[in-house]
């Protein structure tokens, strides 16, 4: 795919209307597009990053349908960049794997245990805390969709301490993610974040939302409410 076609997808990415856009991309070739997307997530423009991450969910769910293989690598790609020997930092990686995995089974059921293990200390672990809150965002959105995934891999234990983290947006992220998992491990700690005041902006069901570290206990709280 040439510059121009690339400036293409950038602009579109930008577009308020993320539903046309990602309904644009899939009449393209998903090998085509892919590389512009990834390359999107290093955006400084918000808008365009995000909606990066949400197209690579169908897109990649579209590729998987008819190239398994072909999704692999770039799942592959994405672990890599998280690797201390690539000599990069995988901004956006452990949110587009999220995304992927929420949008397609089998990524999901070969892939799924590779978030967990960039929470563990004893596993692949993200020191940064800007990736431990794309970390915290992807585990989340995979929540949102195979919780029950997740709570195989004994992901609770994991993000449990999260909740003590020095930065808003984690352990705001952390009580979204315990919430959705319906975690009755956390709420004695989520109880105690109740009136955190940290402030942070969440991208939730594709739209950006301004919310507090309590507010979003609060939900998580509520969550877990509903699965006693």
């Amino acid at each position: 795919m040439g510059i121009k076609e690339k400036r293409r997808i950038t602009q579109l990415l930008g577009s308020s209307d993320i539903e046309a856009v990602i309904a644009e991309l899939r009449q393209l070739p998903a090998p085509k597009v892919i590389n512009p997307l990834i390359g999107a997530l290093c955006s400084t423009d918000e808008t365009v990053r995000w909606h990066a991450i949400t197209a690579l969910g169908p897109v990649m769910a579209d590729l998987a349908d008819h190239d398994m293989e072909a999704a692999r690598v770039v799942m592959r790609r994405f672990m890599w960049s998280l690797n201390d020997e690539s000599g990069g930092i995988g901004w956006g990686a452990p949110e587009a794997m999220g995304e992927i995995m929420a949008s397609h089974d089998g990524l999901a059921g070969e892939y799924a245990h590779m978030l967990v293990a960039y929470m563990r200390e004893d596993g692949f672990f993200l020191e940064l805390e800007m990736l431990q809150r794309g970390l915290m965002w992807g585990l989340g959105r995979l929540a949102q969709a195979k919780a029950d995934l997740l709570n195989s891999k004994d992901a609770v234990t994991y993000l449990l301490p999260y909740l003590d983290s020095t930065d808003a947006a984690v352990r705001g992220l952390a009580a979204w993610a315990l919430g959705l998992l319906q975690a009755k491990e956390a709420i004695s700690k989520l109880e105690k974040l109740s009136s955190d005041p940290g402030q942070i902006k969440h991208y939730l069901n594709r739209v950006f939302v301004d919310e507090s570290v309590g507010g979003l206990v609060e939900k998580a709280l509520a969550n877990i409410q509903k699965a006693s």
